[in-house]
């Protein structure tokens, strides 16, 4: 135990006057009688209740020591405390191929994307988020990590172009599976979003979920675009991008089974409102109980000294007006 102001300690010395005060005047403060002799009293000795009295004395006096302390701020330091809590380990798979850059959401599926997936982390109180990007290839952008900050802000400062450009939806779960296999949490899921099919990897989409399911990991596809036709980025050929209308083309079929094998569920997004309804549905997800470690550089310790002070104090009203009561 260390002490904020341990300067303050110093005034534990004005008990010494205050001790002498108490020892000087106590004749003055009760009623005398002069007599003669007291020698027909004097086999009787000093009656236990006379001593007593100094009693009331000593616990003022400890009660102003414990207030002395307090006003110092005694303080543990470096203190892991362990407490538990409700959470679940999670992965965001997320899709940055430049398709993503369709402008059938608003101001396109990208942006749609980055905005409710941190949304949906700043509501998780408590799990264990990792963030993974893929397009051509994977990355690990975030570790498992409970820093809510962190991943948002990641999240909005993911960039078009980190990754080379094809769309390897194999790999990008073959990593998440990596990231969040050694969990603790009971609940282990990874929400994959993507807008197209897998042309490129190391790794088969289904493979990858039959991974997945031996670590008992469920899969959340999302597949992103509307129906029909939507604007697909295009360079022309003075080199500018212009945005032409284009199949949209998901391949369903796979995310269906990817969902399915692992005992997910498919969601198709069409639009904001639907890609929010999504993530909101998703947010239901199990819960377990995990043991979180909390660490304290420097922790307030005087709560037991203020009960020492009170319960002295209280104590020595207590008996200063019943037990102990002398009349003037």
């Amino acid at each position: 135990m260390q002490f904020a102001h341990p300067t303050y300690l110093w005034f534990l010395l004005l008990l010494i006057p205050y001790l002498a005060w108490y020892i000087l005047n106590r004749n003055r403060k009760h009623a005398t009688m002069s007599v003669s002799t007291i020698a027909p009293y004097a086999k009787n000795g000093r009656p236990l209740r006379a001593w007593l009295l100094h009693g009331l004395f000593v616990m003022r006096a400890l009660c102003l020591a414990a207030l002395i302390v307090i006003l110092s701020r005694p303080q543990a330091y470096d203190r892991w405390s362990t407490s538990n809590t409700q959470g679940t380990d999670i992965v965001i798979a997320l899709d940055i191929s430049t398709s993503m850059l369709a402008r059938d959401f608003k101001p396109d599926r990208f942006e749609a994307a980055k905005k409710v997936a941190s949304q949906f982390v700043s509501g998780r109180e408590s799990d264990n988020i990792g963030v993974v990007i893929f397009a051509g290839e994977s990355f690990t952008a975030v570790p498992m990590t409970t820093d809510k900050a962190l991943l948002v802000n990641y999240i909005n400062d993911i960039k078009m172009g980190m990754l080379q450009d094809a769309t390897a939806i194999g790999d990008g779960l073959a990593t998440s599976i990596n990231r969040i296999k050694d969990g603790k949490a009971k609940s282990k899921s990874i929400i994959l979003l993507t807008d197209g099919s897998n042309n490129t990897g190391n790794v088969a989409p289904v493979t990858a979920a039959e991974i997945a399911k031996k670590y008992g990991i469920k899969v959340y596809t999302i597949g992103i675009g509307r129906n029909g036709m939507a604007p697909f980025p295009q360079e022309n050929a003075f080199g500018r991008i212009e945005y032409v209308n284009l199949p949209v083309v998901i391949d369903e079929a796979t995310l269906r089974d990817i969902a399915s094998i692992t005992g997910g569920k498919y969601f198709r997004a069409t639009d904001n409102n639907v890609l929010k309804q999504v993530f909101d549905e998703i947010d239901a997800l199990e819960k377990t109980v995990l043991d979180v470690r909390n660490f304290s550089h420097t922790e307030e310790n005087y709560m037991m000294w203020a009960w020492i002070a009170f319960a002295l104090l209280a104590l020595e009203l207590l008996l200063r007006f019943t037990v102990l009561r002398t009349i003037p």
